[in-house]
């Protein structure tokens, strides 16, 4: 009799240095202890969380894959070899949501494609806690990850959101790297209409929390610290 497979459970990991017991279910704990094989798309921040999440943990005793931009499409299927041995395989994004702009994805399409179970727990997302809190149309909305670098192609981006919210009322959400937060707040007020509306979210979750929106020409205005700091950005009208 073949031995059943293991799963694919999907650990959303914190947003913003805090207790895991303010974002976590106690279920995400109670089953981050029963893992031994991670596939995860920073190290470093994965054991950090881990530790966080459990002091007494033995990181030591863990198994690590690694999947971010950087890896092979043909490196993937094989990370789903524990799973086909029977074990289950915790997979943690730096940030948020795993699986939802993030590698892991690739990671689960392969185990939908291989037939394995995979179990996406509850967790912090800052696409809808920062859609839940900016008072935006949160029934049509687009995430659209990153912007283009290329300058025609990212002033074209914010044309094609202002119609998508002057036709559809269509909420657009987007990121930037941290580095690059003050330029993208720059753009987005010399390219766009003064009145339209833009939601900056930072720190979600964390003691720092700020999730404020105003008009652009406010943001114009009263330029916020971003340096370094995650951010989301939501605009509307």
């Amino acid at each position: 009799m073949a031995k059943p497979k293991g799963r694919v459970i999907l650990f959303p990991s914190l947003l913003a240095p805090g207790a895991t017991d303010d974002v976590l279910p106690r279920r995400n704990l109670e089953l981050l202890r029963q893992v031994r094989f991670f596939v995860v798309e920073e190290l470093r921040s994965a054991r950090r969380f881990l530790k966080h999440c459990h002091r007494d943990i033995d990181i030591d005793a863990l198994s690590f894959e690694v999947l971010n931009e950087h890896t092979a499409a043909e490196e993937v299927a094989a990370m789903l070899q524990p799973a086909l041995e029977g074990h289950d395989i915790g997979v943690i994004s730096e940030a948020g949501c795993p699986a939802v702009a993030d590698p892991g994805a690739d990671l689960v399409a392969a185990a939908q494609r291989a037939g394995v179970e995979v179990l996406p727990l509850v967790g912090p997302s800052s696409i809808l806690l920062s859609l839940m809190a900016s008072g935006f149309n949160g029934q049509s909305f687009v995430f659209r990850g990153y912007l283009p670098v290329e300058a025609r192609a990212r002033a074209a981006a914010f044309k094609e959101m202002e119609r998508a919210i002057a036709r559809n009322r269509q909420t657009q959400i987007f990121i930037e790297t941290p580095y690059r937060n003050r330029r993208l707040l720059e753009e987005l007020t010399s390219s766009l209409p003064a009145t339209m509306l833009l939601c900056v979210a930072v720190d979600i979750n964390g003691e720092h929390q700020n999730i404020s929106t105003r008009q652009l020409q406010w943001w114009k205005a009263n330029p916020p610290a971003l340096e370094k700091r995650p951010a989301i950005f939501l605009l509307y009208s």
